[in-house]
């Protein structure tokens, strides 16, 4: 088999990558969709989503078959009702230690390493504590990097 190497731009012009030289990228993956907000009010950043009807989505929540399918999580600060914006379904979300303590309920941000599942209580939010109520469904929404970032990570809902 050949040796094959790579083009790189130099000073503007094309040309095989030189002995020695490597390639240094990053490279992420982000999958985000844009969605329709069904909801009668305004979605926040966070805020945990399903796929309510065709490009539409409403506040998922951890208590009935209907509503517990999450899609992924709001991007942007809002989504007004009735307006289209991104649903990250993959990757990171970073958003502010006051807008994760609205989703979350606690204060200061996400703790690091901890683990969070859509809550049962409240459409849309997130919690630290599985729920284990029978009739109420678990469901792994991600894991918090640190006090800004949330690893999304979904998982298949357990009804309990």
């Amino acid at each position: 088999m050949a040796l094959r190497k790579p083009l790189v731009i130099v000073d503007g012009k094309l040309q095989q990558i030189q002995s020695g030289d490597t390639l240094n990228a990053v490279c992420t993956e982000v999958d985000v969709v844009s969605m329709e907000n069904g909801n009668a009010g305004t979605m926040l950043i966070g805020h945990a989503v399903y796929v309510e009807a065709n490009d539409t989505v409403e506040l998922a929540q951890a208590d009935a078959a209907a509503t517990v399918e999450v899609l992924g999580l709001v991007q942007p600060a809002t989504i007004t009702a009735a307006a289209s914006g991104y649903i990250i379904t993959d990757g990171v979300l970073t958003a502010t230690t006051d807008q994760w303590d609205v989703i979350t309920g606690d204060v200061g941000g996400l703790t690091a390493g901890t683990v969070y599942y859509l809550d049962p209580d409240t459409a849309g939010l997130l919690t630290t504590t599985a729920p284990t109520t029978v009739g109420d469904y678990v469901v792994r929404v991600g894991k918090a990097l640190s006090t800004l970032d949330l690893e999304i990570s979904i998982s298949q809902p357990i009804l309990l």
